[in-house]
């Protein structure tokens, strides 16, 4: 959707499919859904068709566009791994991924079974390189913490958990092979409440375990007013950067257009 983004651990955020459905109680106030059904019925609108997903092909090249290295959050307003997505598609946005290599990729998905089906399978070179960083949502103990397990069950080089919307105290994670750590509480209208212990408790496992934390909101009705502090500072710790060369601009205005056609004449055909 865009070069910029407001999302405080990432830089940018890429689109390749919009819309979603909803799996789990983090999924009820979802942000995404409730900016995307404000355009419904708009023509010519980016979400005319609302909430209701749909492939993007012609955003496939995007981060190609892009010269200067980002973090990129993939699919910010979906999740890559939805069922409707083709296997086929999913393998032309990581492809994307692997060409724009100066990139940081950050992958979320609520979604783990088919996440970890693909990282052991077609998506098995992908999940060895370390600017691609996969993750799973956390937001209870029902929910949350058997995603963990299917994440700590592939192959990724760099694993990551956004426990967000943090809605119960989750306990204690296993953090093995966990590279990074974000938190933060529910924000907008009917924003459900979360209590520091929770927070302090998680800070404190990932110090333990040598885990960068990252504290993104306390949340609520008013995000702003509660700011992101915990106990007085804020936390925005990170997995290392990998530093890949890019590529000249021709060839990478190439790749895209190669890459956004061939989906096209995908799509097309059926």
């Amino acid at each position: 959707m865009s070069s910029l983004s407001k999302i405080e651990w990432t830089d940018a955020t890429w689109n390749p499919v919009r819309g979603c459905t909803k799996v789990s109680p983090g999924c009820k106030h979802c942000y995404a859904e409730r900016f995307a059904e404000r355009f419904r019925g708009v023509a010519g609108h980016p979400f005319g068709q609302g909430f209701d997903l749909r492939l993007v092909p012609e955003k496939l090249g995007e981060p190609l566009r892009w010269c200067q290295p980002k973090m990129i959050f993939v699919n910010s307003m979906s999740d890559l791994f939805h069922p409707n997505v083709p296997d086929s598609f999913i393998l032309q946005v990581v492809e994307t991924m692997l060409l724009a290599r100066w990139h940081t990729y950050q992958v979320l998905t609520k979604r783990p079974d088919r996440l970890k089906k693909m990282l052991n399978g077609p998506l098995r070179e992908a999940a060895a390189e370390k600017h691609i960083w996969w993750g799973v949502s956390v937001e209870n103990r029902r929910h949350g913490l058997p995603r963990i397990s299917d994440l700590q069950a592939t192959p990724a080089a760099v694993r990551f958990l956004s426990i967000e919307p943090l809605l119960e105290d989750v306990g204690t994670l296993s953090l093995d092979g966990i590279s990074w750590v974000i938190v933060g509480g529910e924000s907008g209208p009917g924003a459900r409440p979360m209590e520091e212990s929770w927070v302090v408790s998680l800070q404190k496992q990932c110090k333990v375990a040598g885990v960068p934390f990252f504290f993104k909101q306390w949340g609520g009705v008013r995000k702003k007013v509660h700011g992101r502090t915990l106990r007085g500072r804020t936390h925005d710790g990170f997995p290392k950067r990998v530093n890949n060369p890019s590529l000249p601009a021709t060839l990478r205005l190439q790749h895209a257009r190669d890459i956004e056609q061939s989906a096209l004449v995908q799509i097309a055909v059926g």
